[in-house]
């Protein structure tokens, strides 16, 4: 609930003290919350939408004052995190933005005339990497790991704790992981500190996309694993080889329902088919529970 709390702060009055209202219940399960012009809003939670009670119709004047009161009324801070479409707020909580965006070129300069916002709300679930942290470990060596899941299954959050586990050694010995947090998920970097705990031996490279930021922490920072999210371009495939040539461990997400989706698209075809990960870690979830389980490359293909 307290993370929930800290989120809507941000909210433009009445709505803030309307969100701030709703059954304690629901603020422990909302995910996100929702505004879209001319609309009443909304929060997320595992089973789906449901207004808040006591709104009226999201107006332009709302969302403008939310961003306003997201980037602490001085837009030309956070104008490079506009122009990705979302900002980062105070305890890493993140706000995506939809509105019209101002091209240069092939360049997005600025977003304008804001017509929907999603507030995500961050939450640091310690102890979610335990029950399969330790067996990733062979040898006395991290092995390669790629967790699978669907959206909203839980992929960040695990990866955010299973850094946090081995940063700390919590499974195995201490080792110096270097994030490369391209969406600016995982560390959730505020005012140049992470909102996120990632552990003792962890250093991040934030706002980067994953292909420059690998090369860059494998000559800056000499870490022992690198950790990403998403696996989404081929460029991404090429940098992490790079990586693991360099006896660098890697751990990182790609979306799925299951094994069968790698075997399927193409991009991760050619990740399974290039051997560059050794442990995968699924996540399934059944009746608001999350099950995780831990299988070797070899068990897919």
């Amino acid at each position: 609930m307290d993370s929930y709390r800290q989120a809507v702060t941000i909210l433009p009055e009445p709505l803030r003290a309307a969100a701030l209202g709703v059954e304690a219940a629901y603020m422990a399960r909302v995910e996100e919350v929702r505004l879209r012009i001319g609309r009443i809003p909304a929060l997320v939670l595992p089973e789906g939408e449901k207004d808040i009670p006591g709104t009226s119709a999201v107006t332009s004047e709302n969302l403008a004052r939310l961003v306003e009161i997201a980037s602490r009324w001085s837009l030309h801070t956070v104008l490079e995190q506009l122009r990705r479409g979302y900002l980062t707020v105070e305890g890493g909580h993140r706000l995506g933005l939809c509105g019209t965006v101002v091209m240069e070129g092939e360049q997005i300069q600025n977003l304008r005339n804001i017509s929907s916002a999603d507030l995500r709300v961050a939450r640091q679930l310690r102890g979610t990497a335990r029950p399969v942290a330790g067996q990733l470990w062979q040898d006395g060596q991290l092995q390669n790991t790629l967790i699978l899941a669907p959206p909203g299954a839980g992929k960040t959050t695990l990866l955010r704790d299973l850094i946090r586990c081995i940063s700390d050694g919590e499974a195995g010995s201490k080792r110096r992981v270097a994030v490369a947090d391209e969406r600016g998920e995982l560390a959730a970097i505020w005012r140049g500190q992470p909102q996120m705990e990632l552990g003792s031996c962890t250093d991040v490279l934030d706002g980067c996309p994953k292909a420059q930021a690998i090369p860059l922490l494998l000559r800056g920072m000499g870490p022992q694993v690198i950790a990403v999210d998403e696996i989404t371009v081929n460029e991404d495939i090429r940098a992490m080889e790079q990586a693991v040539g360099c006896g660098t461990a890697l751990l990182a997400t790609a979306h799925g329902s299951g094994p069968e989706d790698l075997r399927r698209r193409p991009l991760y075809r050619e990740v399974m088919d290039k051997g560059i990960f050794h442990k995968i870690i699924t996540i399934q979830v059944e009746q608001g529970r999350r099950k995780l389980r831990v299988m070797s490359m070899e068990e897919l293909i």
